[in-house]
């Protein structure tokens, strides 16, 4: 079967990363069903830091994430409502939030673990045969970081 973003090459490259993100997504979305995980798919980066930092604010996990804040927002708050993610007051300043594992996540955190894992070993299974895809991806990151895609495309049409 044709994919026509594969034959327009680079105008396709941005969507095909988009569209194996969702694949992966879906399919990690779908197996946690399977299996009977009550957690979607992004959570788990969430659950690794709190566990790391015991607490943390949401502005806080939105940056070492490099996510948005509002996305952020919305992941936190379906992890409370499953009772995952405790928030209490910081003792120092009554404005900031701080969230924590509740006693159910650290509980279920060795059989959500063995699941990652597994996940983990996919993952490394899937790119075995490109033995520099992380390396390159983070080098792909960090050109970004260091000049967005837009400056770059603006630079780009100053150029013609």
């Amino acid at each position: 079967m044709n994919d026509f973003l594969s034959e327009i090459e680079y105008a396709g490259l941005i969507s095909r990363i988009k569209r194996l993100s969702d694949e992966i997504l879906y399919s990690t979305r779908d197996y946690y069903t399977t299996v009977g995980l009550d957690i979607e798919p992004n959570w788990h980066l969430v659950f690794y830091l709190l566990e790391r930092n015991e607490s943390m604010t949401i502005t806080d996990i939105s940056l070492e994430l490099r996510m948005s804040h509002p996305a952020c927002v919305k992941i936190i708050k379906k992890m409370k409502k499953k009772g995952y993610v405790l928030t209490k007051t910081d003792d120092n300043d009554s404005r900031r939030q701080l969230l924590q594992l509740s006693d159910k996540s650290k509980a279920q955190l060795p059989f959500f673990r063995k699941h990652w894992d597994a996940g983990i070993k996919t993952t490394e299974d899937l790119i075995a045969d490109s033995p520099h895809f992380v390396e390159e991806l983070k080098q792909l990151e960090l050109k970004i970081e260091q000049k967005s895609y837009k400056d770059r495309t603006l630079d780009n049409l100053k150029l013609e």
